[in-house]
C-alpha cells in the first residue's frame, strides 16, 4: 500500500477528456473483465488461443503447429476481412500501417490497396479489436491467413469466410465453459492481484455512491472470480457482494443499455445457480439476470450524467452507455502503463529528434527558396532580387541536398525506434505515426476520462473535480522552443512523419 497523500506515478493518472465532478455522480457502474478483475494477458490469451486451434485440428484443419504470438495484435487494431489484413489507422480512418496474414505489406502495396479507402466501422468488412479479449481472435486469423494463401486449408473459403469460421469457433469456446473452468480452477495462474481496487469501491461507497456490478459474464464465473480477486481484501466478515447495491451478470452488453429484456433473480440451491422472473423493486443482496439500464435507472433514481460507468470494451462499456443513456463513461486501458514508461523513457531520444527535425525543416525551406529562385530566373518571371550569382545558388542547393541526406541517415533510426514503443510491429496503441490513432480519437469521442485500472480512483478520491486541459491547434501561439501556449489535451510522443 502506498503511504497516505501521495500522489500518483504519472502512468497511474486519472486523463480528462471532458470535465468531470465526481462529486455529482450518485452512482458507479462497473464492467468485470478486465475492469474490477485483471487479467495475465498473454496466459489467458495463449488458452484461449489454444482452444480455438485445437477446435480446428478437430476439424480436420492442419494447424496443430500453430502458436501464439503475443506481439502480433494489440488493441485498436482493425482487421479487415475481405482482404486478410490486420491495420492501424489514423483518427480519420486512413490506414497507416498494414499486414497481410503476419507479413508486413510494402509501402506501394499498402498505397495501392487503401489509398482511397477510408475506414468506417459501422461497415461489415471492418472489425475493430475493442478489448484485450480479441488479441487470441486476432493473432489465429492473421496466422490462417498465410496459410490460405498457401492453399492448405479446406476450401474454397475467402478471408471474410475464414473470419467467419474462426469467429464461431471462438464463441463456441466460450460456450462451452472450458476456459473460464481452467480459469475457476487455478486464478492465480491468470489474475493479476490488486488489493487497492476494493479500498476504492469502499472509499467510494462510503462517499455515498451506489455502486454496479453490471457484467456479460454468468454467475457461475463472476461469483468465484469475484471473491478470489475481492473477499480477501475487505474489511473482516464482508464480501464483495456487500460492496454493491446491484448486481447484474449476464446482461449481454450493449443491448443491455439500448434495449428491454426480462430480468431473473439468480437463486442459489443445492450449489446451483437457478433463475426466478422478477418484477418490482431490486432486492437487496440478490443477484439479477438480464434486465436493461433503463430499468436499473427507474430503480435507482438517477439517470444520465448523475451515473458514472467503467469498463474496457469500446464499443460495449463505453461507446453504447455514452451514446443511448448519456452517462458519463470511464475508459480502463491497462496497456496505459507500459505506454507512458515507454514515452518517457524515449524522451532525450525524441528531444534528439526534435531538435535534428527542426534544423531539417530550416534546411528544406532554404532549399526550396533557392528552387524557386532558379526557376524564377531560367523562366524569366518574377521580382528581381539581390542575390548571388545562379552559379552560387547551384552550389549551395547541392550542399543542402547533401546536408539533407545526412540528416535523414541520422534521423533514420530515431524516427524508427519511435515507431516500435511498446510494440515492434505497430507502436504506441495511441499513435499512428505523428497522429492520433483510430482506437485514441474513439478513446477522445466516448470516454470521459481513462485510466489504467480501477485503483487508480484512489489518488483522485471521491471528491475529486476532474478539468480537462485545453486542447492545442495547429494554428496556436507557441512557447520559444516549440511548446503550444495551450498544452495539447492528448498525451504520448509526438513523432515525426518521417517515422514512416
Amino acid at each position: 500500500m502506498r503511504p497516505p497523500f501521495s500522489g500518483p506515478p504519472p502512468e497511474r493518472g486519472l486523463f480528462c477528456n471532458r470535465t468531470l465532478n465526481l462529486r455529482a455522480i450518485k452512482a458507479v457502474g462497473y464492467d468485470m473483465d478486465y475492469t474490477l478483475i485483471h487479467y495475465r494477458v498473454e496466459a489467458w490469451e495463449r488458452r484461449a488461443y489454444e482452444h480455438i486451434r485445437d477446435r480446428l485440428v478437430e476439424q480436420g484443419w492442419p494447424v496443430g503447429e500453430l502458436q501464439f504470438d503475443p506481439a502480433l495484435a494489440i488493441r485498436g487494431l482493425i482487421i479487415d476481412t475481405e482482404k486478410g489484413n490486420l491495420l492501424k489507422a489514423n483518427r480519420f480512418g486512413f490506414v497507416k500501417k498494414a499486414l497481410h496474414g503476419t507479413r508486413p505489406m510494402e509501402f506501394e502495396a499498402q498505397r495501392d490497396e487503401y489509398a482511397h479507402t477510408v475506414i468506417d466501422l459501422h461497415e461489415r468488412r471492418w472489425v475493430f479489436l475493442n478489448t484485450l479479449f480479441s488479441l487470441s481472435e486476432a493473432c489465429i486469423y492473421a496466422q490462417l491467413v498465410d496459410r490460405l494463401d498457401a492453399g492448405v486449408l479446406p476450401g474454397p473459403m475467402g478471408y471474410a469466410d475464414l473470419y467467419e469460421h474462426v469467429r464461431k469457433n471462438l464463441d463456441a469456446t466460450h460456450m462451452q465453459g472450458r476456459l473460464k473452468a481452467e480459469i475457476i480452477a487455478d486464478p492465480e495462474r491468470y489474475v493479476l492481484d490488486d488489493p487497492e481496487t476494493p479500498l476504492a469501491l469502499l472509499d467510494q461507497r462510503n462517499a455515498g455512491k451506489k455502486l454496479l456490478l453490471i457484467t456479460n459474464s454468468e454467475w457461475a464465473y463472476t461469483e468465484p472470480m469475484m471473491h478470489f480477486a475481492f473477499d480477501r481484501h475487505l474489511p473482516d466478515g464482508m464480501t464483495w457482494r456487500q460492496l454493491f447495491d446491484v448486481v447484474i451478470v449476464s446482461a449481454r452488453k450493449p443491448e443491455f443499455f439500448t434495449s428491454r429484456s426480462a430480468l431473473f433473480e439468480v437463486v442459489e440451491t443445492n450449489g446451483e445457480a437457478l433463475l426466478r422472473p422478477h418484477s418490482g423493486p431490486f432486492k437487496a443482496g440478490t443477484p439479477y439476470f438480464g434486465g436493461s439500464a433503463v430499468e436499473l435507472e427507474r430503480h435507482l433514481g438517477v439517470s444520465g450524467d448523475e451515473v458514472l460507468y467503467v469498463g474496457d470494451h469500446m464499443f460495449g462499456d463505453v461507446h453504447v452507455s455514452k451514446s443511448a443513456l448519456r452517462w458519463r463513461t470511464a475508459l480502463i486501458l491497462r496497456e496505459l502503463e507500459d505506454e507512458v514508461r515507454a514515452i518517457a523513457a524515449f524522451r532525450p531520444t525524441e528531444a534528439r529528434l526534435a531538435e535534428r527535425m527542426v534544423l531539417k525543416e530550416r534546411m528544406e525551406w532554404e532549399s526550396c527558396q533557392l528552387r524557386l529562385e532558379l526557376q524564377r530566373r531560367r523562366a524569366n518571371y518574377g521580382p528581381r532580387l539581390d542575390t548571388p550569382p545562379e552559379a552560387e545558388l547551384v552550389t549551395r542547393l547541392a550542399e543542402l541536398r547533401e546536408s539533407l541526406e545526412g540528416l535523414d541517415a541520422e534521423l533514420g533510426p530515431m524516427a524508427r525506434a519511435a515507431t516500435e514503443l511498446s510494440n515492434p510491429i505497430w507502436g504506441l496503441l495511441t499513435r499512428a505515426g505523428n497522429d492520433k490513432s483510430h482506437l485514441a480519437r474513439q478513446v477522445e469521442r466516448y470516454a470521459d476520462i481513462y485510466t489504467s485500472r480501477v485503483s487508480n480512483f484512489l489518488f483522485a478520491t471521491p471528491f475529486v473535480y476532474l478539468r480537462s486541459p485545453r486542447g492545442s491547434l495547429p494554428h496556436d501561439p507557441s512557447l520559444p522552443g516549440g511548446t503550444p501556449v495551450f498544452p495539447a489535451a492528448d498525451s504520448g510522443g509526438g513523432m515525426a512523419d518521417d517515422a514512416e
